[in-house]
Order: C-alpha cells, then structure tokens, then sequence
C-alpha cells in the first residue's frame, strides 16, 4: 500500500480568488464556491454567476474538477467534497474557497477516474479523520495530495462508465426539474397580466400543520418528515412509535409540503410515505389543480421575503393569521382548466422525475463503495441497471 501512487503524483491544485459580491448574480461564468458543490460531492444546477474580474488562471471548462478543503460550517460536510463543471455550464471561476485539480497529463478516462475516486465513501471516511478545526473544519493540502490512488483497471473502467451513465440521466432529470416550475410560472403570469383575480392564501389549499412524535425503538413506528428532509438527504430516518396518524398529516409522493418556520419554502414530496413533524404544513389544495396551487405558495413565500427584506429583518414563521390577509394573484377561473389540459402532465412528469432522481442516486451510492473494491456483482445489479437506462 505504501508504494500505491497518491493524488500528488497526478494533480497540482490552483487556488481560487475572493471576489466582489455586488457583482455576484451579474452575467458572466458560474461562481464556483461552496455553495456551488453538493455536500459529499457533485456540481449544483441552482449556481450563482459572477460579473466581475475572471482571471484566466481562476477559469474552469465543462469538464474540469474543483474540490472544496473548508466548510462553511463545523460538521465537515463539505470537506474535500469534489465537483465538474457540466457540459451545460460553459465556464465557471473559482473562489477563495475552492481549489481547482490540474492534471499533470491529460487524460479524460483517468480524469473520469478520479472524479468518482472522490465520491467513494472511502475518500469521504479519510477527509473526516483528517479534517482539522473547530468553528470551520477544513482538510490540508498535503492530506488531500497524500489519498491513495488504486489503478485505473479494466472492472473500474466499466464501474466509471456506469456511474457516468447514471449521472447523465440525473442531470438531465433535474435539469427538467428546475425548467417545469419556470414554465409553469410564466405561464400563470402571462394569464395574471390578461386578467387576475386576488385571494386569501387560505383559500388556495388547507394548510395542515404537523405533529410533534415520540421517538421509539428502530424499526417500529413512522417515519417522519423534518425540514431537514426536505432540501436534501435519503429522505426521513427517524423512527416514532405514534401510528395513528390522522390521513391529512400523512404524505405520499405527489404531495405538497411548505415549511413554516425559519427557512421557508415550498416543495413536492417525491419519497416514500411518512408523516408530517410539526413546523411543516401539508398542503391540500382546496379544488384546484395541485401545479397551480404549488406555484401560487410558491408566490406567497415571494411576498414574505420580500416584506422582511424591505423590514431589514428575518421572516420567522408564518402564522395562519398570515395565511388568511395575505392576498395572492389567481387567473380567472374560466382559464384554469382550459391550462390544467396542458400542465397537468408537465406537473406529473416533474413528479415522475423527481422519483427516478431518488432511484438513481440510490443505485449510484451502491455502486461507488465497488469502484475502490476493483470488482462489481454485476449479476445482483442488473435489473437495477436496466430500469435505470430504459
């Protein structure tokens, strides 16, 4: 093992710069910060841009790998977590925070390589043991420059070629994901500036709140949705004990979901069947279709946001009180169905894709742990594989 070859013996690192963030949001190349990489690694498709000064040093081509060796916070999730700037994404800068790998040889299968080298739970395990630091943790260097690198084989080539597959379709997924709510609000706008008419929040849906659950014993119970779930991770993990749920506080994939209480914000439920914790409200729209109801929250949120940012102060909570006076752009009931014709099966599509995300990352996270093993049961992954690429 001592004489396996490390990172430092491919890459040399190129740190990012700081950068002016009035002009952050300007036209110009993808900022690649932190808040441009998931957690534990991956490229994020809600980047910012940046307007100003772009050195050429700092700039980055569809392809190219860039790691983060700090967190913004202390529990070291973003730790050596690695990104590649998409094919969609012509350029990006990097930032003070970010580090850019430039390969010493060119070679885009071994580059492939070590991108998924860098996603393996194993490379992930090494940058927690390393990570040093208390208010922000972070991975030297020479630590990150010091992981071993296994040889490129044949089995990993396959396993690589795999994994890029599935990252395909999850890109293109999301991508049609991020693009559907887009067009369903452009087409509600373009009905609002013909003729609109305004309506209590209240009046779009019921907004049921959740519970608070006794936690019980692994295995028994309920699982349970928590803001936490619903911005990223498997889905809800903890497990209660409370079984009689009412119906309206039990979600299915399908349902909407809006939090309440600190970050607000408004999302569809693509994960298995839980129930709701309190600080979230389940959202049952009251006769309308669920794509307009979705959108029209969606809008309310808008209008709290922006009367907290005109206060110079932070939105707390909503309050049903806030539900009932807070008016909100409807289209003329005599065009809704004539739409619902057309976005209804937009809305189901962005359903269907945000299940195959959650199937395919799944499979993904099978088969990164074999890319370090150097073999893979394709025989125990077969099926999977073929529902994936149908």
């Amino acid at each position: 093992m001592s004489d396996m070859p490390v990172l430092d013996d491919y890459v040399k690192l190129v740190r990012g710069k700081t950068y002016k963030g009035a002009l952050v949001g300007a036209p110009g190349p993808a900022l690649l910060g932190l808040g441009s990489i998931v957690p534990g690694g991956g490229f994020r498709g809600d980047f910012k841009t940046y307007g100003g000064e772009c050195p050429s040093e700092l700039m980055l081509e569809p392809g190219d790998l860039f790691v983060s060796l700090k967190g913004a916070t202390k529990d070291g999730e973003m730790i050596g977590s690695v990104a590649r700037l998409p094919q969609s994404v012509p350029s990006g800068r990097l930032t003070q925070d970010t580090v850019r790998l430039v390969f010493r040889e060119r070679d885009p299968a071994f580059e492939r390589y070590i991108y998924w080298l860098l996603r393996t739970p194993a490379y992930r395990s090494y940058c927690a043991g390393r990570a040093t630091g208390s208010a922000v943790v972070a991975l030297s260097r020479a630590d990150f420059l010091s992981y071993p690198v296994p040889p490129l084989t044949s089995v990993r080539e396959l396993i690589v070629g795999v994994l890029e597959r599935l990252e395909d379709k999850i890109e293109s997924n999301e991508r049609l994901i991020r693009l559907i709510p887009q067009l369903i609000r452009a087409k509600v706008n373009a009905l609002l500036e013909v003729e609109s008419e305004p309506v209590p929040a209240s009046s779009l849906a019921r907004f049921v709140n959740g519970g608070a659950y006794t936690k019980g014993a692994t295995g028994a119970g309920r699982m349970v949705v928590r803001i936490a779930d619903l911005n990223s991770g498997p889905g809800p993990s903890t497990v209660y004990t409370d079984l009689d749920v009412p119906e309206d506080k039990t979600v299915r994939p399908g349902d909407i979901l809006m939090s309440w209480s600190g970050s607000l914000g408004v999302y569809r439920w693509a994960r298995d069947e839980a129930i709701v914790n309190q600080h979230i409200f389940k959202v049952i729209p009251r006769g309308y279709p669920a794509w307009l109801v979705f959108d029209r929250v969606e809008a309310v949120i808008e209008i709290f946001q922006r009367i907290a940012k005109d206060k110079a102060t932070t939105m707390g909570h909503i309050q049903r009180g806030h539900l009932d006076s807070t008016l909100v752009d409807l289209p003329c009931s005599h065009v809704i169905g004539q739409l619902d014709e057309d976005l209804r099966p937009l809305w189901q599509r962005l359903l269907v894709a945000e299940q195959e995300v959650l199937k395919l990352v799944s499979l993904r996270d099978v088969l990164l742990p074999e890319l370090l093993s150097g073999h893979i049961r394709l025989a125990e992954s077969e099926r999977e594989l073929a529902e994936a690429f149908a």
